[in-house]
């Protein structure tokens, strides 16, 4: 198998991935990681100007030699490539999988929204160098590509008989009521956020719960919400649990708990519409 490795939004370091070749080797993975995902300039952190971005995505994912598009990191700025990406995709885009998270729902909601390849949530490889179990989390997405290992999975999709998606919040958020935003009937709703207030949580999730687009889903689920590191808020009053739960209810859907996912080392991998089977 043949992985690319490029950055649609913010740079990384150019030293920080050296150590994810030998894992990919071990799965099998002949991974090519594009110098695009250091470059700089267009402004912000990004990893090279839109235009550089968009052509670096283009280029690995109209080659029919490449099996999957493995995002370096989150950040910000994957939506500024729409315009410049959308239109020129060709039919070996349709072929492949695309696997990041965080500003990346940007990327995988609008590829389902157009049903182009096979957008998954899961880890990332600059999440290799996480302190705590990073190796492990990049690992995931590997084992799951190239193996169909179900314990790199979210354990709550498994066996439910329904499709799942999952996003960060505040992507979601952005994306709801544009036409970027996929038909998430019947599916079961992952959500997590990091680094935010909770009162913007809920707020976020005010604007999910009133959403005529998302009025079909059969289950929202909660990952990892955590609080700004210098968080001088009063307290909130609510757990994110309760935020999730009171939202639930004007959606008329069940809060099913927790899901394993999130800006964390524990981060799983949920496919975006693919019914798991139990066995």
């Amino acid at each position: 198998m043949k992985i690319a490795v490029m950055a649609p939004a913010n740079r990384v370091d150019e030293h920080s991935l050296d150590a994810v070749p030998a894992l990919a080797a071990e799965y099998g993975v002949e991974l090519v990681i594009d110098p695009q995902s250091w470059a700089s300039g267009g402004g912000h952190t990004w990893a090279g100007p839109d235009q550089y971005r968009a052509d670096t995505f283009l280029k690995y994912a109209n080659d029919p030699s490449y099996h999957a598009i493995w995002f370096a990191r989150g950040g910000y700025g994957s939506n500024r490539l729409f315009p410049l990406i959308f239109p020129h995709l060709e039919e070996p885009a349709r072929h492949k999988a695309y696997i990041g998270y965080s500003d990346m729902g940007f990327m995988l909601g609008a590829l389902y929204a157009k049903k182009i390849g096979k957008p998954i949530h899961g880890p990332m490889p600059v999440d290799i160098n996480r302190k705590v179990g990073g190796r492990e989390c990049c690992a995931r997405s590997l084992a799951w590509l190239t193996r169909g290992d179900k314990s790199a999975l979210e354990p709550g999709i498994i066996g439910t008989g329904r499709p799942a998606a999952a996003f960060n919040l505040s992507i979601l958020d952005s994306i709801i009521g544009t036409k970027w935003l996929p038909d998430l009937a019947d599916h079961d709703l992952l959500v997590e956020e990091v680094d935010e207030h909770l009162y913007r949580v809920d707020r976020m999730m005010f604007h999910v719960a009133n959403s005529t687009q998302l009025a079909g889903i059969a289950s929202l689920r909660l990952g990892t919400v955590s609080l700004p590191k210098a968080d001088g808020q009063a307290d909130f009053g609510h757990t994110p649990d309760q935020i999730a739960w009171d939202w639930s209810k004007l959606m008329k859907v069940p809060y099913e708990g927790r899901a394993m996912i999130g800006h964390d080392s524990n981060n799983h991998v949920v496919p975006f519409g693919q019914v798991i089977p139990k066995d």
